[in-house]
């Protein structure tokens, strides 16, 4: 990528996600699966996260935006509503954490990461794994799923 302005950096597999400080994403690398084409062209973004061959971006009012591939419903299944405060990816499935300390999971599910995820709030963090996800609840136990 070129130019300066960036504030947030992601990357996966073959493809790179960069956030620029006026809510723009920029993407570089495969677009084997749409990473490049598909990313988002309006403003309002501020988190991003990548998978092995999607991304996720975080917008200011609280929706996500999915963009690359939908093989295992990373797009079709992901939530259009907002609340979300977090975004985090796996290789085939995401995770958003709302603003009312749940987490909810879409994407993949051949190693568990949707029928696994906890249904109660109290989560103040999330992280993914390839094949796994991983939440911070607020009085500092972790849950894994």
């Amino acid at each position: 990528p070129t130019g300066a302005g960036f504030v947030a950096i992601a990357c996966r597999s073959h493809h790179s996600v960069g956030l620029r400080s006026d809510g723009t994403v920029v993407t570089w690398g495969s677009n084997r699966s749409g990473q490049r084409d598909d990313a988002p062209t309006c403003a309002g973004v501020v988190a991003i996260a990548c998978g092995w061959c999607h991304s996720v971006g975080l917008r200011n009012d609280g929706t996500v935006v999915t963009w690359g591939s939908n093989r295992n419903d990373q797009r079709n299944d992901a939530p259009t509503s907002a609340g979300f405060v977090a975004i985090a990816c796996g290789s085939h499935h995401s995770v958003g954490l709302r603003n009312d300390g749940t987490v909810v999971t879409w994407g993949s599910n051949r190693s568990g990461q949707r029928n696994d995820a906890p249904t109660a709030a109290g989560f103040v963090a999330i992280a993914c794994g390839s094949h796994h996800s991983v939440g911070l609840r607020s009085d500092g136990t972790v849950v894994t799923w």
